[in-house]
């Protein structure tokens, strides 16, 4: 047997086949992690998907090239490019892209069920390095674990929300009315606005999501903060108090609630109404606070005449008027085939934080990181509804989100019926239960 320094030569084999073994052992673990990158150093193009248009969105669009812009000047060798998508087309072309393997470096995602078919697909890297690190201890308390997966984070949240019913001071007065307290006092508000032809309530039925935070809340208001939790755990939407509360939108459908021609309407449509005084009310999540007190492109005028008001509560229910529908919005995700996953994820560092230093101020947006509203100046509808959101007795995760794919997708198009009277109240809890049953 001949010799290569002292060593015999099968056993030289023998070494070089276990390490190669280990080797590819090791790089299989990074890449799992999402931490791997093939840069070292030299220029690189990260690619962003995001959901913040220049026209319906434009603080969080100005404040997202403002984080990239500062990015880049602080990072000289990475440019990131962006593609902006409208809510629906967002959620069909991530679809679409995970299927292929070919998501962004950087992408945006909503928690919870949403999420679940690209965790268990593999496409989304594990974010805990982050939060273990330099963002330890930035979130608000709860945020992150709607973005969690057996003991792994997979998503950062940026923002926090919760939706109020916005409206229009000027029309109220105009009629001497004043925010409802009980969903009696609602309907004759809007039997009032409908005597003298002005649309009650705003509503972008089409997309199906701006319907579902009204049967949200009717269902929270009769059954309590925990009904609908409950129901998506067990899988079960049978309980009483989940038809009543359809009953109810089948009721507020017949007073003619909603402006006309609303369940065509896309929920930018159905904004735009009540932007230019169309109609009386809005119920919307707190992203769209920039147009009530930030927005540089909203006149003064128009912000003056816009207040809040919660929920009311329904008589003989057992939900609380600070019980609220919400929760963390959208998280930046990182690609788990990303080739740069690394400068990703710094950039997912970078942006969280940046985030939550200028949104406040900049944008009017309520941040998923903690804020020290001590120490910057704020309109008093944002201090009105950050107290909201800090004496709030529940926050329910919207029930899209809350559920898997299938149920979510049977969700939006039975509330899109009910809200069309296409379904009766009964048909449509049949249907959401039998797609919660199944599991998927």
């Amino acid at each position: 047997m001949t010799r290569q320094g002292g060593i015999p030569t099968k056993r030289i084999v023998v070494y070089c086949a276990v390490f190669l073994v280990l080797l590819l052992i090791m790089t299989a673990c990074g890449g799992n992690e999402g931490n791997s990158s093939k840069s070292n150093g030299e220029k690189i193009t990260l690619k962003m998907m995001h959901l913040w248009s220049d026209g319906n969105n434009s603080a969080q669009n100005k404040m997202v090239k403002e984080i990239i812009s500062e990015f880049e000047e602080a990072n000289p060798n990475i440019t990131i490019t962006t593609e902006v998508l409208e809510n629906e087309q967002y959620k069909s072309k991530l679809r679409v892209l995970a299927a292929s393997n070919d998501l962004p470096d950087i992408g945006f995602t909503w928690a919870a069920g949403f999420m679940d078919p690209y965790v268990k697909g593999n496409k989304f890297a594990v974010m805990d390095d982050l939060l273990q690190g330099e963002l330890n201890g930035k979130f608000v308390a709860g945020t992150t674990e709607a973005y969690s997966f057996d003991g792994k984070t997979y998503a950062l949240p940026v923002e926090l929300n919760i939706v109020p019913i916005y409206y229009n001071k000027e029309i109220f007065s105009r009629y001497d009315l004043q925010p409802p307290q009980t969903l009696k006092d609602l309907k004759a508000i809007i039997r009032t606005l409908n005597d003298n032809g002005v649309p009650p309530v705003t509503l972008g039925g089409k997309d199906g999501w701006p319907a579902s935070f009204w049967y949200m809340y009717l269902a929270d208001r009769i059954g309590g903060p925990d009904l609908l939790d409950k129901a998506v755990v067990n899988q079960d939407f049978t309980d009483p108090s989940l038809l009543e509360a359809a009953r109810q939108v089948e009721e507020l459908v017949n007073l003619n609630t909603f402006i006309k021609g609303y369940n065509g309407l896309s929920n930018d449509e159905a904004k735009e109404q009540f932007m230019n005084g169309n109609s009386a009310m809005y119920a919307i999540g707190t992203w769209e606070l920039p147009n009530y007190t930030t927005a540089e492109d909203v006149s003064e005028e128009f912000k003056a005449k816009i207040g809040y008001f919660k929920f009311p509560t329904v008589a003989g229910g057992k939900g609380n008027v600070d019980d609220w529908v919400g929760g963390p919005g959208t998280g930046l995700f990182v690609s788990q085939h990303s080739e740069y996953a690394r400068e990703a994820k710094s950039f997912v560092s970078f942006f969280v934080q940046k985030w939550g230093e200028h949104s406040v101020v900049d944008a009017g947006v309520i941040p998923a990181t903690k804020v020290d509203t001590a120490a910057i100046k704020l309109p008093q509808m944002f201090i009105d509804l950050l107290d909201e959101l800090n004496k709030a007795n529940k926050v329910t995760l919207y029930l899209d989100t809350q559920m898997k794919p299938a149920a979510s997708s049977r969700h939006i198009n039975q509330v899109q019926a009910l809200f069309g009277k296409a379904v009766t109240p009964e048909e449509f809890i049949k249907k959401q239960d039998e797609a919660l049953k199944a599991g998927k």
